[in-house]
């Protein structure tokens, strides 16, 4: 190898490393091997075990629900009870955008909606979303800006001490703060499973003087590239385990 090429080879290389250090510095995280057990074990191999080839129904799964009256601690189900904490952090699996309709303005918990959709995009019954007339701000109720169809995020987030994910749903208020944190990590072509994500509450208050809670998402590691395989990998094997379930009655009810 001749001396121009060796040293344009070195060169590449050093620049790759720059650039590298550059990304990680921008994005103020750092890679880093985890301890999440369900990426280390046969983890798979228990859950469809223990479920007996039985669906994996989301009643089976532990829900966080945003906090009420601006509350910034989540309630977190354990087995020894419920405890309160500031933050929760885990591993992103997958997430869905569902969103319904009832013709009731506070229906019963469990209550079938009028309709719905999985995707925030089309109807269950193939309407655009986007033209129906309770997709309009302020169709709640004429008095604030809400609108009469409820749109929401849930997010399956896996812990390091769990090899079942949490439901944590995500309300239409923080919907936008979850979209932008994905368009960053897009931007640094990161997928939402390769990074550990950090979620806090921010107490605020509405135009009417009603406090609530907005949902903070920061990625606070990213995770080896074997460790971001695996995550991947156990994602896509998890979520066809639970698509094969029927997700989208349960998501849809009321809550």
């Amino acid at each position: 190898m001749s001396t121009e090429n060796l040293k344009s080879k070195l060169s590449s290389k050093v620049k790759d490393t720059e650039e590298r250090k550059i990304i990680m510095q921008e994005t103020a995280i750092s890679t880093t091997d985890t301890n999440y057990a369900a990426l280390k074990n046969n983890a798979l191999d228990i859950i469809k075990n223990n479920l007996k080839n039985q669906p994996l129904s989301l009643q089976l799964f532990d829900t966080i629900k945003s906090p009420s009256g601006g509350s910034t601690s989540f309630t977190i189900p354990t087995l020894s009870g419920e405890t309160m904490e500031k933050s929760i952090t885990g591993i992103i699996l997958d997430y869905t955008t569902p969103r319904a309709y009832w013709d009731t303005p506070d229906p019963v918990e469990g209550t079938p909606p009028v309709c719905y959709s999985s995707d925030s995009l089309v109807s269950h019954d193939g309407k655009a979303c986007a033209n129906c007339p309770f997709n309009d701000f302020g169709s709640k109720d004429g008095e604030t800006n809400a609108k009469a169809c409820k749109e929401s995020v849930v997010l399956f987030l896996l812990r390091p001490d769990n090899i079942m994910p949490i439901l944590v749903r995500v309300p239409v208020s923080s919907k936008m703060l979850f979209q932008r944190y994905m368009t960053r990590l897009i931007g640094k072509m990161i997928p939402v499973s390769g990074v550990v994500t950090k979620i806090t509450l921010e107490k605020t208050t509405n135009k009417t003087g009603q406090p609530y809670a907005l949902y903070n998402f920061e990625a606070v590691e990213t995770l080896s590239a074997e460790e971001a395989e695996n995550a991947r990998k156990f994602g896509k094997s998890f979520m066809e385990l639970v698509n094969a379930s029927d997700v989208n009655n349960e998501l849809r009810r009321a809550s």
